[in-house]
């Protein structure tokens, strides 16, 4: 029943507007209503939108309008904003094809950052411009989030299960991008935290808490969203618990000492720790330990537990056995005793009020007391630590031994001192990179910091000293300096040669080429390459794409389409030219806008412009130049020739233009005999063309003519007129669309 009167409505509609000659600009559209999805089985119109789940996002509207609309009229169907604002609104949808179908279904999809209670569609047209009823509010969501929320105090996505905190914590969704984007529903121990929409909660009372993605009063429970629940509990004794300072941490065999909790509670449980792990038994407010047991030293803290607190546990005391000091070899293992250089040898120790004795291959070094030595012989060397104070007796601990070496030969090692590739860098800068002394049995120590400055240079290129170079670097900035490089280190009675570093920079000049043309217009063209320097004395190649095609033409003549380029033989590296690209005549490079045929109306003008040419001549149909840039003005029908030039290549385009027809369809024809307007002639345009067709309907909407290649022959009689003025209905349409409709009134 809705139907009929939706179509006794339109019927009414269409009829006023051929009665009353209304004009094509008439257009009343609907507001758009769910309709079902034709894709889904058993389906039914929509009363929200819950789109993301699974991927689905196709959802269809009804769209009704009556009137003419234009043969150019879209129909766009578009959303507002989540409050029904349509300021600036969405496109969902355009319509082309609807403009004589006053009901139809489209489909849509909304975008991925809808989300809302509010939504409203309406409907525009383009011609004649009109904006449409708006429809109800809708709920409507993306839904691009469906898997479980993660929420935890760290934020790692990692789900807590419980928390226990002193003070106030702060719950966050960690496991989704952009969290901060959505909305949330946060509840704590099943009851609604009202006004809690962000992704972040501050927790400061005891309970369950959980979140789930807010979607809407409609898609929310199919969101799927649901996150883990945290346990948290605040609270505690306020300002954490401590052990009171210790007499002493330093026992010596037979000591005890007693360590005890600063805060005592009778509800509270107690527990002793020992490097982490708990003491069996040690579960009162203090522990005692007795330096005569084994294994004594180490980290100990309490930790307390009782209901409505968090389990806490103190900050470690350190306890240390002071009969167990420790002496510490701060130097290498092995150190090298370097020409008119000094080695320093040091130990650390924790024993009380220490002394120091030092012992070369076993033997005291007289008068050395103090924690360093210092050496200028090989050896075996140590030292030895005695603790002379506190309530321990008196022990003595030797250091570990450092054997010290003197150096058999020296290796110096070149090296660029930045980065450096051959025939590409231009200057470079050659160091002493490392120094190493090599000992009897081939060890090898790097004493880079002590030596490099106390060396004496001499540098060599290729095998000969270069004069005043004695420095620990050598710059080089010429490709005439290339070379092999090496250096001479000596001191005292050593003298070592470097190893050897090939230079081979390029050089700083550039080379550039140059050529006549850069088309091909024929095979017999010829196209000249030039370089800019002197190629006389040069060792050279010119090279098409990348092959060598000639080394003895100063200036090359191209040989086909391709890229050029000219190499030179400088010092061994090859200096590049930049590249020249020669391609064959292609006419369509030259182009015309408008392309094609070229219609003005009577009186007018057009303006047609070229491109891709570097030169223009416009003839008009008698061959008369009109213009010499790279635009030109028709305004008389006719055939019209541009002949362009790319460089030296000529390209030869030919457009016609023709005068618009305007006469106007007519829409009253007076069929009284007279011979003057007794037939309906509607413009060449649309008249005698087989592939027009013309329609006219009687006011009952009959068809009474259905002709191609009209002859603008109708009416042939007025025999068929019963009525002074009656009005009729005519489409004038092409293959694809409508060219023209409207009304004629016939007057007896």
């Amino acid at each position: 029943m809705k139907n009929f009167y939706k179509s006794y409505i339109l019927t009414v509609i269409f009829m006023l507007i051929g009665f009353l000659q209304l004009s094509a600009q008439a257009i009343v559209i609907n507001a758009p209503e769910p309709a079902d999805n034709p894709n889904l089985a058993g389906n039914s119109p929509w009363t929200a939108i819950c789109a993301g789940s699974s991927g689905f996002n196709e959802y269809f509207v009804n769209i009704t309008w009556a009137g003419t609309a234009n043969a150019g009229n879209k129909f766009i169907l578009e959303l507002s904003d989540a409050n029904g604002n349509f300021d600036s609104p969405t496109e969902l949808a355009t319509i082309t094809d609807k403009n004589t179908d006053n009901d139809f279904d489209v489909s849509f999809s909304i975008s991925t950052t809808t989300r809302g209670n509010g939504y409203k569609m309406r409907v525009r047209s383009t011609d004649p411009e009109k904006i449409g009823a708006e429809s109800d509010a809708y709920n409507m969501y993306y839904m691009d989030v469906t898997t479980n929320l993660n929420i935890s105090e760290l934020g790692d996505g990692v789900p807590p299960g419980s928390v226990c905190s002193m003070d106030p914590i702060t719950l966050q969704v960690d496991n989704i991008e952009n969290p901060e984007t959505y909305q949330y529903i946060w509840y704590k121990s099943g009851t609604l935290l009202t006004g809690e929409t962000g992704h972040t909660l501050t927790v400061s009372e005891s309970g369950m808490y959980s979140a789930f993605i807010d979607y809407g009063p409609v898609c929310t429970g199919s969101g799927n969203t649901d996150s883990n629940i945290v346990d948290v509990t605040i609270g505690g004794i306020g300002s954490g618990i401590a052990i009171n300072t210790p007499t002493k941490t330093a026992l010596c065999s037979g000591d005890t000492e007693t360590l005890s909790i600063a805060t005592t509670d009778v509800s509270w449980s107690y527990q002793w720790y020992k490097d982490g792990t708990a003491i069996p038994g040690a579960i009162s407010t203090s522990y005692t330990i007795n330096a005569s047991n084994a294994g004594f030293e180490g980290d100990y803290a309490v930790e307390i537990s009782g209901t409505g607190i968090c389990t806490e546990r103190s900050e470690a005391v350190t306890i240390t056995n002071a009969d167990a000091f420790t002496v510490t070899r701060e130097n290498a293992e092995n150190v090298v005793v370097l020409p008119s250089q000094s080695q320093v040898l040091s130990v650390s120790t924790t024993a009380v009020n220490p002394t120091y004795k030092w012992f070369r291959n076993g033997v005291e070094i007289s008068g050395e007391t103090s924690n360093s030595l210092s050496i200028t012989q090989e050896g075996e060397y140590y030292a030895q630590v005695s603790q002379t104070g506190g309530s321990c007796a008196v022990t003595s601990k030797n250091s570990e031994t450092t054997t010290a070496v003197l150096p058999d030969s020296f290796e110096i090692v070149l090296d660029y001192a930045d980065s450096y590739t051959a025939c590409e860098t231009t200057n470079v800068v050659l160091e002493v990179k490392t120094v190493n002394a090599i000992t009897t049995d081939g060890t090898s120590t790097d004493v880079t910091a002590d030596l490099i400055d106390a060396l004496t240079y001499q540098w060599k290129k290729n095998g000969t000293d270069i004069a005043g170079q004695n420095g620990k670097s050598i710059s080089l900035a010429s490709n005439s300096e290339n070379g092999d490089y090496s250096v001479n280190a000596s001191i005292n009675s050593y003298s070592e040669t470097s190893n050897t570093l090939t230079v081979q920079l390029l050089t700083s000049e550039t080379v550039t080429i140059s050529s006549t043309s850069t088309v091909y217009c024929s095979a017999s063209d010829q196209v000249f390459i030039t370089a800019s320097l002197d190629l006389s004395s040069e060792s050279f190649q010119w090279q098409l794409d990348g092959t060598t095609v000639s080394t003895t033409d100063e200036t090359l003549i191209a040989t086909g389409p391709g890229t050029y380029r000219l190499v030179l033989d400088k010092d061994g590296c090859d200096l590049i030219s930049n590249e020249i690209v020669i391609t064959t005549l292609d006419e369509n490079l030259i182009t015309l806008d408008p392309t094609g045929e070229i219609i003005i109306p009577e009186g007018t003008s057009k303006t047609v412009v070229a491109t891709g040419g570097t030169a223009y001549s416009w003839m008009d149909p008698n061959n008369v130049e009109i213009s010499t840039s790279d635009s030109a003005t028709v305004t008389e029908p006719g055939i019209y020739t541009l002949i362009a030039n790319i460089d030296n290549c000529e390209v030869v385009k030919q457009f016609e233009v023709s005068i618009l027809d305007t006469f106007k369809v007519p829409n009253v024809i007076t069929v009284n005999g007279d011979g003057i307007n007794d037939q309906w002639i509607i413009p060449n345009s649309y008249s005698n063309k087989a592939d027009v067709n013309v329609i006219i309907y009687n006011e009952n909407g009959e068809e009474i003519l259905n002709v191609f290649d009209y002859k603008n022959n109708w009416p042939q009689s007025s025999t068929a007129f019963t009525k002074q003025n009656m009005v009729f209905y005519y489409k004038i349409r092409n293959a694809s669309e409508v060219l023209k409709q409207g009304t004629i009134t016939v007057i007896r």
